[in-house]
Formats: C-alpha cells, sequence, structure tokens
C-alpha cells in the first residue's frame, strides 16, 4: 500500500485521479481548507496551504510515497511546501500547465526544454495573494513555482504541464458552454485575425497520467497532452454537430477579448517525452465528439 498525499483534488481531474489511487489500494490522504469533502476512503485534513503552521499541524508526523499538488499556482506556496514535505515524501508532482510556454511564439509543438525551470527567476515579492494579480499572471505563477521545485534537492519532483482539458459533466470552466450558447443563438464567436490551434487532453486522460506519473520515477517537466492540435472551427463543428439546429458565425477580431478557445499564438505540446517514458496518449479527434456530449448533455 503505497501512501499518497493529494493537495487540493476536490474535482474534475483531481477527484478522479483519487478514484484512481483508491481503486488501486493506496491509502490516500486529502489536504484541503474544508469548503468541500474529498472522496469517500480517503483520509481528509483541512489546512490552508498558504499558510505554513496550518500545513505543518495538520500533517503532523505523517509521511507519503509521493505527494500530488493539484493546486500550486505561486512561488510563494511552492516555497512552502518544499519546506513542510522536505523529508516527507519521496517524490512531488506538481500540477503544472501549457500556459507556461506563453512567450514560445512558434508553430511548432513546444518541448519540455523551451522552459526550463532552473533559469526561471523566482519573485517572491509580487502581490501573488491577489486574486486579480494571480488571474492576469497564471502562467508566471506556475513558471516561478517550478522553479522553486527545481532549485534544490528537497526531494525529486515532476512539473506535469498540462494541456487544455475537455470533457465530463462536471466541467466548470464553462468554456464549451460559451461556444454552445453562441451556436445556439446563432450570435458571432470572437477569434484572432490569424487564429492559432492548440493542443488538448480528456479529463479522464489526464486523470489516467498522473496516477501514472504517481508510480514512475522520472523527474523535471513533462507535458501531457493528447495527440493532434484543434482549432477553435474544430472546436465548433463538434458543437455545431451536438447542435445540428445552430448555426456557427466566427468574427475575425484585431484586437480586444476573443472566445475561450482562440489564440493570438500556438499552444501546441510536444507530448514525446511522455509518450518514450512509457505513457500512450490519445488522439484528439477521436474522442472530441465524446467529450462535447459529455460536457453539453445528451439531450441538449
Amino acid at each position: 500500500m503505497r501512501e499518497i498525499c493529494v493537495i487540493g483534488g476536490n474535482r474534475y481531474f483531481g477527484k478522479r485521479l483519487i478514484t484512481r489511487l483508491i481503486a488501486a489500494g493506496d491509502r490516500v490522504t486529502v489536504v484541503n481548507r474544508g469548503s468541500s469533502a474529498p472522496p469517500a476512503g480517503t483520509v481528509h485534513l483541512i489546512a490552508d496551504r498558504d499558510d505554513e503552521k496550518s500545513l505543518e499541524e495538520a500533517l503532523g508526523s505523517r509521511v507519503f510515497d509521493v505527494v500530488v499538488d493539484q493546486v500550486c499556482y505561486t512561488p510563494r506556496q511552492a516555497e512552502i511546501a518544499r519546506r513542510v514535505f522536505a523529508g516527507r515524501t519521496r517524490r512531488y508532482v506538481m500540477t503544472s500547465t501549457v500556459e507556461v510556454y506563453e512567450y514560445e511564439d512558434t508553430a511548432d509543438p513546444v518541448g519540455e526544454d523551451a522552459v526550463d525551470p532552473r533559469t526561471v527567476t523566482v519573485h517572491t515579492e509580487l502581490p501573488w495573494n491577489e486574486a486579480e494579480f494571480l488571474e492576469a499572471h497564471y502562467g508566471e505563477g506556475k513558471r516561478q513555482a517550478e522553479a522553486v521545485f527545481a532549485a534544490g534537492p528537497a526531494f525529486p519532483y515532476v512539473a506535469v504541464r498540462v494541456a487544455h482539458v475537455l470533457g465530463g459533466d462536471d466541467d466548470f470552466t464553462g468554456r464549451l458552454e460559451h461556444y454552445a450558447d453562441r451556436i445556439r443563438t446563432g450570435e458571432a464567436i470572437a477569434v484572432p485575425a490569424v487564429n492559432h490551434p492548440a493542443t488538448y487532453i480528456h479529463v479522464e486522460e489526464i486523470a489516467d497520467f498522473l496516477f501514472w506519473a504517481v508510480g514512475e520515477d522520472f523527474t523535471g517537466p513533462v507535458n501531457a497532452a493528447s495527440h493532434g492540435a484543434l482549432t477553435t472551427r474544430e472546436l465548433c463543428e463538434a458543437i455545431g454537430a451536438h447542435l445540428p439546429d445552430g448555426r456557427t458565425v466566427l468574427e475575425a477580431v484585431e484586437v480586444g477579448e476573443v472566445s475561450p478557445f482562440s489564440f493570438r499564438r500556438s499552444y501546441g505540446m510536444d507530448n514525446s517525452r511522455a509518450e518514450r517514458l512509457g505513457f500512450p496518449f490519445g488522439d484528439a479527434r477521436a474522442w472530441l465528439p465524446g467529450a462535447v456530449a459529455e460536457t453539453l448533455g445528451k439531450d441538449d
């Protein structure tokens, strides 16, 4: 029986990861602020991860084989976790994001070496506790959090750089609904004048990936994305097939806000490192229709 600690994990693919761990016979400890209960069969510890003393007191003398950190958004949070879990875990898996590549403007799929966390400067003095600042600097927060874990030998770490996640009837983001609402009414969908594709991953596939990563021994950044980049038009076509009475109207805009899955730069990730390590990704075009049906509901 492995001892696994999951920080966060109360919703979406974190919840699915916990279910997989329990089914495998692992003992799972979930740490969160207590706003919602974790899946049944877990040990539940209530703590504010931003409060180092609170986190230490909640953990007590517990030690773990692996920690999976689903909610590390800032270098301050990473520094606290690095201090608190030093000597408590053999391995640390941080859920990161494709947004760490926000400055890599290339049409080619981006590999992990494009952003080496060991070279990223950390600025803990920035107002990371302010929600507006954090939202505006999401990619930078994740990039600097990775840098904290990469800076020293507290424990072996992995940063899973997750592509845009789709699927599930519990998708809380509302991004597919944004498109569905406009297709239903024929309202224009704003896209950049030059609209680039992006890589995606199904909610079940990223849960599978994280479960797999828990049991491996590689370290450092790793991209997690299904095969095949998708365009906004392909997403809309899949949604339109689910809503046959609707109408898709894409409107190119030079400036201003655009729809959530349209991009002024490419967000394609190279997933070959993970595949070499042994994880077989699916094809985004194969699972996309099912993901749309899951999220929008079969009776739409």
